[in-house]
């Protein structure tokens, strides 16, 4: 049974205008975490190029410092993760808001 769809002015979204929102939230949120992670890894590969040839080796060192020098490379992309489910809560929030609203409008036409 197919419903007839007609423009109703009293609605609170524009659906396709949330729709695509919507979905260029959900693709910015994969780019964000993508651009983290490769800077990221470009970044600890350039370290551990370093690393390993002697660079940060300093007489006296004990193992909590060399321990100290990979922190910052273990929290670099957390930024990027907090960004990925931010955006992936406003795609999914933007989609909850059009049902309830495309349910609230349905269950008027039917009260009707």
């Amino acid at each position: 049974m197919e419903e007839k769809r007609e423009r109703f002015y009293a609605t609170f979204f524009d659906k396709d205008a949330v729709l695509k929102l919507s979905h260029w939230a959900g693709i910015l949120a994969w780019v964000a975490l993508g651009v983290h992670l490769f800077t990221t890894g470009i970044n600890f590969f350039q370290f551990m190029q370093q690393f390993v040839t002697g660079i940060f080796y300093q007489k006296g060192m004990s193992i909590l410092d060399l321990i100290s020098f990979f922190n910052p490379y273990l929290l670099q992309f957390l930024p990027g993760v907090i960004q990925f489910f931010g955006l992936k809560f406003v795609e999914n929030a933007l989609l909850i808001l059009l049902d309830m609203e495309e349910s609230a409008r349905r269950s008027a036409r039917n009260n009707k």
